[in-house]
């Protein structure tokens, strides 16, 4: 096998880096290269008296070469990984039928953080989308004046740390892998280039259009997941106090129904023990598809938004 040369220069260490992660998961590899040109800019400004290229070669005996620090990244993920992952107890509910796999559903931790993020999303659905059409709007409003530029910077600026943000919520609440830093900014990129590889960055314009679109997103997770666990438990609810009234467990006038409810004879369907049964078997019904739902949606918004706010 051929060794690649020692790196000479920062760049050609973070593309040997890219190179030996050629593969893994993108967050992962913005992580790494975040922390391996901090580490070098910070040791290369540090020793000003000696070359970068002399730095580089008294760094490779102590941070590692990148091989090394691919190798070490790679092995720390999988560990983490290994420690976080929820207990899986699938063959053992497979062995018991459809009905187990089905309501096992109740017993999986993410439908229930999933959940959460449905009903959270729509707040920070609003948030997003607010900050993310005024400024653009404001953006191309001042383009034509000296503020202009540093307010656009200042935004998109903003923009990539609501996507780190946003990287955490969906990481923590729906299990997908998202960066933990940012992408390094060049310091010794000229002030313009750096505006216009900004604008040329597709991430730039896949954050803004994640951001527009949490908030119809957030609308649709919000109403579904409101319904279907309020219908559900409302169901649930009243056809246990229906039954509990029937048996003479609690003192209560079920048939108060036929005030309400038109005509008299549906009221009086509703109130049987049928009538009961069925609202107990829909409440269930839908509790537990709402939370099939819930894990549906974690699953295929986390790569979604790993899509639209990770670099590639």
């Amino acid at each position: 096998m051929n060794a690649r040369p020692a790196p000479r220069s920062i760049a050609d260490y973070l593309d040997q880096l890219h190179h030996c992660l050629q593969g893994a998961d993108p967050a992962l590899l913005q992580d790494a290269a975040y922390d391996a040109e901090e580490y070098l800019r910070a040791e290369v400004a540090a020793h000003k008296d000696k070359s970068e290229a002399d730095v580089l070669e008294l760094i490779a005996s102590t941070y590692g070469a990148p091989d090394e620090v691919a190798a070490a990244y790679l092995d720390t993920e999988a560990k983490v990984k290994a420690a976080l992952r929820t207990p899986n107890r699938r063959p053992n509910v497979a062995a018991r039928g459809v009905w187990a796999r089905f309501f096992g559903v109740f017993t999986d931790p993410r439908a229930y953080m999933s959940l959460f993020f449905m009903f959270l999303a729509l707040a920070t659905g609003i948030i997003y989308f607010t900050i993310a059409v005024v400024g653009i709007s404001l953006s191309a409003g001042l383009a034509v004046l000296i503020i202009g530029v540093p307010f656009f910077l200042i935004f998109i600026a903003l923009t990539r740390v609501m996507s780190l943000a946003e990287g955490r919520i969906v990481e923590g609440l729906l299990g997908e892998r998202m960066p933990r830093r940012p992408q390094h900014p060049s310091a010794t990129m000229p002030f313009w280039q750096r505006i216009g590889d900004m604008l040329k960055d597709t991430r730039t314009w896949t954050t803004l259009a994640y951001f527009v679109l949490m908030l119809p997103l957030g609308i649709v997770y919000f109403v579904v997941a409101v319904l279907g666990m309020s219908l559900g438990a409302a169901f649930t609810v009243a056809s246990t106090i229906g039954f509990a009234n029937l048996l003479g467990f609690t003192s209560g006038d079920i048939k108060i129904l036929e005030g309400h409810i038109e005509p008299q004879w549906f009221a009086e369907q509703i109130a049987s023990p049928l009538g009961l049964g069925l609202a107990l078997v829909a409440g269930v019904l839908l509790v537990t598809l709402t939370l099939h739902f819930a894990r549906f949606v974690g699953s295929c918004h986390g790569k979604f938004a790993k899509l639209m706010l990770v670099a590639r």
